[in-house]
């Protein structure tokens, strides 16, 4: 059997046959000699497809990831199981390759997705209404501020220093063009000091933001911000991580008129950092506020159950100037995921990994706080995530844990600098005992 290789040469002169010119430097005669590249390309010689695949999986073999390491990482990213029903169901071709529903008649399982999956994060954050997605996290806390902005006409925004600090940068840059003010809450450790916000003049404030569990994984004492906000008519906007939801108040019984956070905990993989997803829930006062898309459900004319597109304020589908957002996607197939993750594990089962994870957390910082020299820093509850203060720096510790096939945690110096031996670590329901132990163990060599 012999194999085919395609004659380049015959082919080339084809082409150029086709495209009226005699050779492949008179294709070229448009763009001028001096912006040419001159000399061969660095480019090796392609491969097959079985060699492109060996040298793919040896490059994969050599990355650590969650597949080879045990994973203690967090700071909004979590390693959580996701049931194989999910991957099966959103890499359905009627799913992955869905559009924009424009036309409701052709669209109901989209539109239905989008539905179910509203409905799903206004029961887990006890708001009356949820928009069809946001981008990630970072953006959903962006797009609230704003909301905040034009609700209130004010342009200050008082947000906690305990803030995720991406989502805080992310906040401040799409606030700049729009001259909003960020000013930080002080804090007393490692929470948030809201002893003063009673007093403060709020007049002006358009917003107050607060995280719980914040960046260091503790509960932050949130229940009286609503009233200490009073009637200045500042927003209370809150975010979250939704898994803890299945554990603790939700926004709603806090008295929140926004709640955001990211989705990514809900079925979603981990990757390289995407795609997430961004969810946001309002009261029924800032429903045609609220960026994106909302879908209802109703009954077509022969009285059958329907769903369709109640509200978009979107740039693209309004007047510009009346327009709430220029968000011009939805993450529609992430938010999918969340719905059938949340759909397959349950309200029982979610708070069954919400409860496996915290207490798996606390087993682990426990036993952290048995060896010499290293101290869980912790200042309040906390669900699945504390910092853990290093007799050596926290670079040095990831870099061994990678070597003995861990991966440790997030270094809290790369966004709090002058916090060099701090190590952020989060644990969830895929960890076990023996894993735990494993990691302990290997921490105790640095005592």
């Amino acid at each position: 059997m012999h194999q085919y290789i395609p004659n380049t040469t015959d082919d080339q002169h084809k082409m150029l046959e086709e495209l009226g010119v005699q050779n492949f430097e008179e294709l070229l005669a448009l763009i001028p000699e001096a912006v040419r590249f001159k000399g061969e390309l660095p480019i090796e010689p392609g491969v097959s497809e079985l060699e492109h695949k060996a040298d793919v999986m040896a490059f994969s073999r050599s990355s650590a990831s969650t597949a080879s390491h045990i994973s203690f990482l967090g700071a909004g990213s979590y390693d959580h199981y996701i049931p194989q029903i999910v991957d099966v169901l959103v890499s359905r071709s009627e799913f992955y390759t869905a559009y924009t529903p424009y036309q409701a008649e052709v669209s109901q399982g989209t539109l239905q997705a989008m539905f179910e999956y509203q409905s799903m994060i206004c029961e887990l954050t006890g708001m009356s209404v949820a928009n069809a997605s946001l981008y990630d996290g970072a953006s959903a806390l962006a797009e609230a501020c704003l909301l905040a902005v034009r609700h209130t006409r004010r342009n200050r925004i008082l947000i906690a220093e305990t803030v995720n600090p991406v989502y805080r940068e992310v906040a401040e840059t799409y606030g700049q063009a729009l001259d909003i003010q960020y000013e930080t809450l002080p804090t007393r450790g490692r929470l948030t000091d809201l002893s003063n916000l009673a007093g403060m003049n709020l007049e002006d404030v358009a917003a107050v933001v607060v995280q719980s569990p914040n960046f260091f994984g503790m509960l932050e004492d949130i229940n009286g911000v609503k009233t200490a906000i009073g009637s200045a008519g500042a927003l209370f906007i809150t975010v979250n991580n939704p898994m803890s939801l299945a554990l603790i108040k939700s926004p709603g019984e806090l008295g929140a008129d926004i709640a955001v956070g990211e989705g990514q905990v809900l079925g979603a993989h981990q990757s390289y950092g995407g795609p997430y997803l961004g969810f946001m829930a309002v009261t029924e006062a800032l429903t045609r506020k609220i960026p994106g898309r909302i879908v209802g459900e109703t009954v077509d004319t022969s009285g059958r159950r329907a769903f369709v597109m109640v509200l978009r304020t979107r740039e693209q589908d309004i007047r510009r100037e009346r327009a709430t957002s220029n968000i011009c996607t939805n993450q529609g197939l992430v938010a999918l995921t969340a719905c059938i993750y949340m759909a397959s594990l349950g309200k029982q089962g979610l708070r069954k990994v919400a409860e496996l994870s915290t207490q798996k957390a606390h087993y682990l910082a426990g036993s952290i706080g048995k060896i010499p020299e290293f101290n869980v820093a912790v200042e309040s509850p906390f669900f699945n995530e504390f910092i853990v203060e290093c007799p050596v720096p926290a670079t040095q510790v990831i870099q061994k844990a990678g070597e003995a096939g861990f991966l440790a945690g997030v270094a809290v110096e790369d966004y709090f600098p002058g916090h060099p031996n701090e190590l952020l670590m989060a644990v969830t329901e895929k960890r076990t005992r023996e894993q735990i132990d494993a990691f302990v163990k290997f921490l105790s060599t640095f005592a």
